[in-house]
């Protein structure tokens, strides 16, 4: 008889046992736990620490708590200026409300998995291609509300969205390069004329102010030369007066006007009408003035081979 109640002491001990330690639930700090009396959600969320429940007739469902770090598939699509691109995020969501995040929906995870690929791909097509390259703050700001907006009603909160890489086509890579390129050359170009343009004016009034002074034209000069001079070289210097050139120079203007009055025909003077005409030269050997000599005459020109010698006689007759 006492080893009969020893043996069923012994096993309601042991049930006792077993059943608390079904009973018997722990929740971490970073959890909370929901519980589940025959399929009806309890008001009550257990906290962190040490928790019963009823084996077989409560269920507890333990939530974690903590900001979760999800990553975002790359997705493929055409932006609003018609460039493929492929662009993929990271999500930053949490729980905070642990009863609707087991109630209202299935999987948590899975939805907010979902909902951040399709709004990334929607993003993709209301923006341009600067827009995903230069202003990712605005891009990630409307896709947080995006996903936001169906979360809450899960019980998750968005804490932040943000677009890890965009990849581009070759093509694409090679266009941006070259613009890149000519922007750059195109501002060294703007920087250089605007340097040429400053020192234009700083040399215009450096020279303003040696034109009043010539002594400091000649210490210019003499800068020039010792900093020439300060280097081993075989350069020589040759300092030359601008005054000379600015001489020449008024010379060579003034000379064409004086050489054009020097080519210039002269006009024939006027006839006096006092001045008799002069007379007429003689016409004849016999109007020359006496004691002249006179003028001999014109010898005959030499006659060709073959001709016979012209003379003052006649030809004589052929018998």
């Amino acid at each position: 008889m006492v080893q009969e109640l020893v043996v069923a002491a012994v096993a309601a001990v042991s049930a006792g046992a077993v059943y608390m330690a079904a009973a018997a639930k722990v929740v971490k700090q970073y959890e909370r736990g929901v519980v589940l009396r025959l399929g009806r959600l309890r008001n009550d969320v257990r906290g962190p620490g040490f928790t019963m429940v009823l084996p077989g007739v409560e269920r507890l469902r333990k939530v974690n708590m903590q900001i979760v770090t999800m990553p975002v598939p790359a997705q493929d699509g055409i932006t609003r200026d018609n460039v493929t691109v492929r662009v993929d995020a990271v999500i930053y969501f949490k729980v905070v409300d642990a009863a609707s995040a087991v109630v209202e929906v299935e999987d948590y995870r899975f939805a907010v998995s979902q909902m951040a690929q399709t709004s990334l791909r929607s993003i993709i097509g209301k923006s341009d291609l600067d827009d995903l390259l230069s202003n990712r703050e605005k891009l990630n700001q409307g896709l947080e509300l995006m996903i936001d907006s169906p979360a809450v009603g899960w019980g998750v909160q968005i804490d932040r969205v943000e677009i890890k890489d965009v990849s581009l086509p070759e093509t694409m890579k090679r266009s941006m390069a070259r613009q890149a390129e000519a922007d750059r050359e195109r501002r060294a170009r703007v920087i250089n004329a605007d340097a040429e343009l400053q020192a234009s004016k700083k040399l215009a009034e450096a020279a303003s102010e040696m034109s009043t002074q010539p002594a400091a034209l000649q210490l210019r000069l003499l800068q020039t030369v010792v900093a020439v001079a300060a280097e081993k070289n075989s350069t020589l210097v040759l300092p030359f007066p601008v005054e000379l050139l600015r001489f020449l120079e008024r010379a060579q203007q003034a000379a064409p006007p004086q050489a054009a009055v020097d080519r210039a025909p002269e006009k024939p003077a006027p006839p006096d009408p006092a001045t008799p005409p002069p007379s007429a030269e003689p016409s004849s050997p016999s109007a020359s003035a006496p004691g002249q000599p006179r003028p001999a005459p014109p010898e005959a020109p030499a006659p060709a081979s073959g001709q016979p010698h012209a003379t003052g006689s006649k030809p004589l007759a052929r018998h």
